[in-house]
């Protein structure tokens, strides 16, 4: 059996590297892997402490951050896709359509 410590270390390190990820990365594609990231220590944080407590709720709060992340990427590429096709880049630096 593998202690709930290391799946909250294994949960950190994977926010932490998703929050570099996000704060240094220039790439839109980059930065929604990154948030990816994030949603998915927040997933093995619900589901390891809802086995921790013997509880159902952390792992049902984690179904609907899987639903949550699902339409996010797709939202999140359709509008990578659209910027793309106007702009033809994919750097966040560039990304200026709502200026005049």
């Amino acid at each position: 059996m593998i202690p709930t410590e290391y799946y909250i270390y294994l949960a950190g390190a994977l926010f932490t590297i998703g929050v570099i990820g996000v704060l240094t990365r220039r790439n839109v594609l980059i930065i929604l892997m990154s948030i990816e990231l994030i949603l998915n220590a927040v997933n093995i944080n619900l589901v390891a402490l809802s086995h921790y407590f013997k509880s159902v709720d952390g792992q049902v709060f984690a179904i609907f951050v899987i639903t949550d992340a699902a339409a996010e990427a797709a939202v999140g590429l359709g509008l990578i896709i659209a910027l793309f096709r106007n702009k033809e880049t994919v750097n966040a630096d560039e990304i200026d359509l709502l200026k005049w």
